[in-house]
């Protein structure tokens, strides 16, 4: 599935993932290839993305290496969209 990450900045993420795990409003949770349609608010917390990608030069120091192969974003909060195999995530 294809995720994108938008800041007010710029768009600092756009590549093909595996899955993406991210800090909603009432738990984090996890979307996987094929998820349902869902638009959901996020808290403050990281979102955890999984995968074979390469950060862009320009963006990858806002990223830190997590467990079992994760890379991290640390966010204040923000929104997601999944549809049709396609995460907009946009972050404060």
């Amino acid at each position: 599935m294809f995720l994108e990450i938008v800041t007010p900045e710029a768009s600092i993420f756009q590549d093909e993932v595996e899955s993406v795990i991210v800090p909603g409003v009432v738990g984090q949770f996890q979307i996987l290839n094929n998820h349902a349609p869902i638009v959901s608010l996020l808290q403050q917390g990281k979102v955890r993305i999984q995968g074979n990608f390469t950060l862009e030069e320009a963006y990858e120091e806002k990223f830190s290496n997590g467990d079992n192969g994760y890379k991290v974003l640390e966010i204040n909060g923000g929104t997601i969209e999944m549809n049709d195999n396609k995460i907009i995530i946009l972050v404060d």
